[in-house]
């Protein structure tokens, strides 16, 4: 019966996960495989984890994301890298969640220790294609991401 249930402590030990990871990020699944037709996932994440600017092409793939702690920024671009809305996301705050539509550029910084959200999106997982990702940013692990991230956290300062 416990299986039924995202509780406090399923959540305390996925932010534990998070920061004990290089990428500063661990998922929980709720979906049963990558081939399953709706991805559901509850996502820990710290400051300082990058994830690359990148769109579905997909027509199915929408991105729906919902804070659960801490405080998220969602950040939305033209094709051109120019940004065109940055949100700040938190339970509670005047924006807990966003609803990304397919070919729209976004990324998301974590701006609180102890963030989690679920995800929701299309199944079957599909490597991401060329044209999904933001030229205009770094790849996880290429030089200029720490710029790149501290540039994406900008947009919430101040």
């Amino acid at each position: 019966m416990s299986d039924f249930f995202l509780d406090a402590a399923l959540l305390d030990e996925l932010s534990a996960r998070a920061r004990d990871v290089p990428r500063l990020r661990a998922h929980h699944n709720l979906h049963d495989s990558p081939e399953a037709p709706a991805h559901r996932m509850l996502v820990a994440m710290e400051p300082g984890s990058y994830v690359r600017p990148h769109r579905h092409l997909d027509p199915n793939k929408a991105e729906t994301i919902i804070v659960l702690r801490g405080r998220l920024g969602v950040l939305v671009f033209d094709d051109e890298g120019r940004l065109q809305a940055a949100r700040e996301m938190a339970p509670g705050g005047a924006v807990i969640g966003y609803n990304i539509p397919p070919g729209v550029f976004h990324s998301i910084v974590c701006l609180a220790a102890g963030t989690l959200f679920i995800e929701a999106k299309a199944g079957p997982y599909a490597v991401p294609l060329d044209a999904e990702w933001g030229t205009w940013a770094p790849a996880e692990g290429e030089p200029g991401v720490a710029e790149a991230l501290a540039a994406m956290g900008a947009a919430f300062s101040g």
